[in-house]
């Protein structure tokens, strides 16, 4: 590739230093603005609602002419995220030194055995040409411990070796963002879902991986998600598809791409030859691709019209995240149902499981979906020992709601329309437009699927269920002969924690309180997050030994609990009372061994 074919805005990255943790990166700018250029690190990272302020983890940042005799530029600081170069005739080059040991998918890492990054980490946008086409060159690192790296990526490969290092192509910088940067040794699996190739590249496994099992399975969800949104084409909105997992001790998350995503998980989830799997972890593995695979579709192309375009410098607000989440989560396990990946029985399972926490969280109280979507920067993404008390999650509840608004459409429309259609309509709207769904966007989608006649329905479950902050009734809802709803027996155990209120951790072979819920009798008695619960009637509590203690317990008891707080020891009296305790429920399947 020719320097003369390479666009205005090119960056380079080094893995630089794999034992200090460190990338170097050069942006080139050909033709800085005149008056003064403006560079800026990003504060988040689309996808996850949280200010990470990337640019506290640049160690050097220095600017020197590129033309002629090279100059050093003088960089005025603007803000914690923002340079200012001086007035200066020609291209200019940037050098960054960046730290990067952030084990998430949210950031970048490098070391001896792997290196990942998304460029919000490494790559400074170029304010005021953020729109023109840019480059990434990938260098592999110096010495023996990378000689059999390879790189892994969704972008365009423009001109690379063997192994995938040298120059992609991005159309802009919100592009360039949306394509995470892995390498490393990988485990490749490769299928195709209706004619479009899709791989997974792993990381992290000691053993090698079920291939084979993991290509069936993922072929199957994938090409369930393609159908779901084009019956007709069945055509993806992408030429191919890249996972990008990385199987670690403990760990678990997913950050949604355009046509890739980035995947953190315990490296037990993922099937291994002569390695034993819990069936139940590889599943939820599998509900995690599901989850982040539907992403490519509703928010990566459908997408609230807050977020077009990202504003990476400060918080972007909209209420409508129980649509983008909720839907999605929703989805992501009732596609395992569809492509025969888990039977009814554990659907249902699913779903209920789902409810229940939902109904166990004090917050649901305080908090409705809309508040709840557009609090995500502070309150959900930055959860502290209050927040079951004062959150409802967009993802569980919004499940719920998508949930029952199918159940409401199937029903008005006496089973010939259903969330389904509503999806492929906003898809078709919203989607393959790109056009942004504003924040009431939803409702006139849904009178042309469903005309006038639904508008009562559709009002009353705005105002109770996603504006306020009643409980869905899918109790009532729930009207089909093939599945009954069960309010879930308890046992004696289920019943005392439940009335206690309390959650808690081990530490240091100390149980430690770590959320003490509203309207629970820990909460009457005076324990606090933080304190160290000692013993109940005078038997030593453990993590371990707790369901033991609590087992032997009756409703009307008195309790004697000892607890240290700040290394003094307390003693308070409580008693069990039979309270109001949130409602739970089973879902049972009319007919057994369903597929």
């Amino acid at each position: 590739m020719n320097k003369t074919d390479l666009p205005e805005i090119q960056y380079t990255v080094w893995p630089a230093d794999l034992h200090g943790h460190r990338f170097q990166v050069k942006l080139h700018i050909a033709n800085p603005n005149p008056d003064g250029q403006i560079v800026q690190m990003p504060a988040w990272i689309p996808g996850s609602y949280l200010i990470r302020d990337f640019s506290k983890h640049i160690e050097t940042i220095e600017a020197f002419t590129a033309h002629g005799t090279k100059k050093k530029l003088v960089l005025e600081r603007i803000d914690n995220d923002q340079w200012l170069l001086p007035r200066v005739n020609g291209s200019v080059n940037i050098l960054t030194t960046v730290y990067a040991f952030d084990n998430s998918v949210r950031a970048a890492y490098l070391d001896t055995e792997r290196a990942f990054f998304n460029p919000t980490s490494l790559c400074l946008a170029v304010k005021g040409q953020e729109n023109i086409p840019c480059s990434l060159a990938i260098t592999s690192p110096d010495g023996a411990y990378a000689e059999h790296w390879t790189v892994q990526t969704g972008l365009r490969a423009a001109k690379t070796d063997g192994r995938g290092f040298g120059f992609y192509l991005a159309q802009n910088y919100d592009d360039l963002i949306d394509h995470p940067v892995a390498m490393g040794e990988f485990q490749m699996v490769q299928w195709k879902s209706n004619n479009t190739s899709h791989s997974m590249a792993i990381q992290g496994c000691i053993h090698p991986i079920d291939a084979a099992r993991l290509a069936s399975d993922l072929q199957a969800i994938c090409s369930s998600t393609i159908n779901l949104f084009e019956p007709k084409t069945k055509r993806s909105p992408f030429t191919n598809y890249l996972f990008l997992v990385n199987g670690v001790l403990n760990g678990y998350g997913g950050l949604e791409h355009r046509n890739s995503t980035a995947l953190l998980c315990r490296r037990d989830q993922i099937p291994q030859k002569n390695n034993p799997l819990d069936e139940a972890s590889y599943r939820e593995f599998l509900g995690l691709c599901s989850h982040e695979y539907f992403h490519a579709w509703l928010v990566k192309r459908i997408q609230p019209k807050a977020f077009q375009p990202y504003a990476l410098g400060n918080r972007n607000y909209t209420s409508l995240l129980w649509l983008f989440e909720g839907f999605t989560s929703y989805y992501d396990d009732l596609q395992l149902f569809r492509s025969k990946r888990i039977d009814l029985n554990t659907y249902l399972k699913l779903v209920a499981d789902n409810w229940n926490g939902v109904l166990r969280g004090p917050g649901r109280f305080k908090q409705s979906l809309a508040d709840s979507s557009f609090d995500a920067w502070t309150k959900y993404y930055q959860a502290d020992e209050n927040t079951p008390n004062i959150v409802v999650s967009y993802y569980g509840k919004g499940a719920l709601l998508a949930l029952g608004l199918d159940l409401q459409i199937r029903a008005f429309s006496r089973d010939k329309k259903s969330l389904d259609d509503l999806m492929r309509l906003i898809w078709q709207k919203h989607g393959a437009t790109l056009d942004g769904i504003s924040e009431n966007g939803l409702d006139e989608l849904i009178f042309e699927l469903l005309g006038q006649g639904f508008i009562n329905s559709w009002n009353e479950i705005k105002s109770r269920y996603i504006f306020g902050t009643e409980d869905i009734p899918l109790q009532k809802w729930i009207t089909s002969k093939l599945i009954s709803v069960k309010t879930k027996t308890q046992t004696n155990l289920e019943r005392i924690k439940l009335q206690l209120g309390m959650r808690h951790t081990d530490s240091n072979g100390w149980l430690k309180v770590t959320h003490v819920l509203d309207g629970g009798a820990a909460q009457s008695a005076g324990l606090a997050p933080g304190d160290l619960l000692a013993s109940i009637n005078g038997q030593r509590i453990t993590s371990a030994r707790l369901d033991k203690v609590l087992s032997s317990l009756s409703e009307n008891q008195g309790l004697n609990l000892s607890f240290y707080r700040d290394d003094l020891e307390h003693e308070r009296f409580l008693t069990l009372a039979p309270s109001q305790l949130p409602a739970q429920y089973e879902l049972i399947p009319a007919i057994t061994n369903s597929k």
